[in-house]
């Protein structure tokens, strides 16, 4: 697909991964709109970028729905990068007892449920949008993680919700092909996002240790550019990309 000039919905766009998109795809002449819970950091970087900022909770279907309708008011949607997420740790036995379900059931819900919410609102709307001259209506793609693969020990819920996103690939995009839309998924590894950075020095070296090559933590421009990937690759489909320099998580 043809991003110049597109219009690309990117969740979770007022920090971390889904910031990083936004700015990216804005330079290669996307029209972004920025949806998060925190309408201050979208509106923040959406001010930088000439993009527009929506206040929307992911797993809220009526704010879902409204959001994907005022993004595609000024032109069909063509790409949703779903990138909207939290992530906890709990043991599923701890020192305290039994991981409360609530934890559980909240990371599922922004994460599996949110990205499928998105999913769902953002490819009826491009279903009704006119193909290109090969059929084309439209690009999802969703973040996942390794985690999906390599799930530690306290990440029975994050590793959960990624798996179910990751599982969500093929059904998806098999489905929505007589459309002409496109699903992929980004799973990456360990990025310098701004919660590592808070990190000591020492503790991101360590980290870094552990990755066979680039021995670094992964930059967000690359996760972007990974983006870029899916959604301009027109032959790229129900695809999952590991993106993490080649480490494997170990249990803990």
């Amino acid at each position: 697909m043809n991003i110049d000039g597109a219009t690309i919905v990117v969740t979770g766009g007022g920090s971390g991964l889904g910031a990083a998109t936004a700015r990216h795809l804005a330079g290669a002449g996307a029209r972004l709109v920025l949806l998060d819970r925190n309408a201050d950091a979208a509106q923040a970087v959406a001010a930088g970028i000439g993009a527009r900022a929506i206040a929307c909770d992911v797993t809220h279907a009526e704010a879902g729905e409204a959001a994907i309708a005022e993004a595609d008011a000024d032109g069909p949607v063509r790409a949703l990068v779903n990138c909207a997420g939290i992530g906890t740790a709990a043991r599923i036995n701890g020192r305290d007892g039994p991981m409360p379900l609530d934890a559980f059931e909240t990371v599922i819900r922004v994460n599996l449920v949110g990205t499928f919410n998105m999913l769902r609102l953002a490819a009826a709307r491009m279903a009704q949008a006119e193909p290109d001259a090969e059929g084309a209506r439209g690009v999802i793609v969703n973040t996942a993680s390794i985690a999906a693969f390599d799930g530690q020990i306290g990440q029975a819920a994050y590793a959960a919700s990624k798996g179910g996103i990751t599982s969500l690939a093929l059904p998806a995009a098999r489905e929505l092909a007589r459309f002409g839309i496109r699903v992929n998924t980004v799973a990456p590894g360990i990025f310098l996002t701004p919660l590592l950075e808070e990190l000591p020095e020492q503790v991101r070296e360590g980290i870094a240790a552990t990755i066979p090559f680039p021995r670094r933590l992964g930059d967000p421009d690359e996760f972007a550019r990974t983006v870029r990937y899916c959604i301009e690759t027109r032959y790229l489909n129900a695809e999952v990309i590991r993106l993490d320099g080649g480490v494997r998580l170990p249990p803990k």
